[in-house]
């Protein structure tokens, strides 16, 4: 089971809404709509799913990273770096 299991339905939800910011985008720039418009758009989309991003991590660390440290030492080191590579690529997008 994956730590956002109890919060999937939110995340369709959103990820949902950010799939159509993005036609909305498409949209704009096949109408050939004002730069600053578009770049909007796009920052708004973008914000919408590093949020996204930000919960599932909160997920991950709060059920598959203390599930692992209960498991053993090994398990925790393994899921401890995978939260922190998924934060890197965060921080780098």
């Amino acid at each position: 089971m994956n730590g956002y299991s109890g919060s999937k339905d939110d995340y369709l939800k959103r990820l949902r809404r950010v799939e159509g910011q993005v036609r909305g985008i498409a949209r704009m720039v096949e109408e050939d709509a004002y730069c600053i418009d578009v770049l909007t758009q796009v920052s708004a989309a973008t914000k919408a799913l590093q949020a996204v991003s930000l919960g599932l991590l909160e997920d991950h660390i709060g059920h598959c990273v203390v599930d692992a440290a209960g498991e053993s030492e090994e398990a925790k080191d393994t899921k401890v770096r995978e939260a922190s590579a998924a934060i890197a690529r965060l921080v780098r997008s």
